[in-house]
């Protein structure tokens, strides 16, 4: 198998094991962050306390005739495949999967994605997934 199959089969699974468990979950951040076990928030880093700055999502919302663009960012540096943001992936406020970005640490610097999304609104949750420190979820309206 492929290296690159095998991290995307890989963060796939990962990814089905991590959000299921939050379906049950209402939308609010509060609750989010009960599962920080599965995943780290701002408040909640776990056992990754000062990680955050350099890996929860940062996301930026823009608007325009009916449609979002909403860009994430994780302010990570990328050292080929010894340290790098994998993927970024979009939920929806059902935490449904909407998109992902995933990266190539070789060609890509920083770890930026820019998704649209056509007549949507309501809250978003960006996921980054590091290879050494997890996953981190942040929200943002739209």
């Amino acid at each position: 198998m492929e290296r690159r199959d095998f991290i995307r089969l890989s963060a796939a699974s990962a990814g089905v094991s991590l959000i299921a468990p939050g379906l049950t979950l209402a939308a609010s951040e509060q609750q989010i962050a009960q599962t920080s076990d599965i995943y780290y928030t701002k408040e909640s880093t776990g056992r990754w306390e000062g990680k955050a700055a350099t890996h929860l999502p940062v996301i930026e919302v823009t608007k325009a005739e009916g449609n979002a663009t909403v860009k994430i960012t994780t302010p990570h540096e990328m050292k080929g495949y010894e340290h790098y943001i994998v993927k970024h992936v979009l939920l929806d406020k059902n935490h449904k999967f909407l998109d992902e970005h995933m990266f190539d640490p070789t060609k890509e610097s920083v770890p930026v994605s820019t998704f649209t999304l056509k007549n949507y609104s309501g809250t978003v949750y960006a996921l980054s997934l590091c290879n050494k420190h997890d996953l981190w979820l942040s929200s943002a309206e739209v």
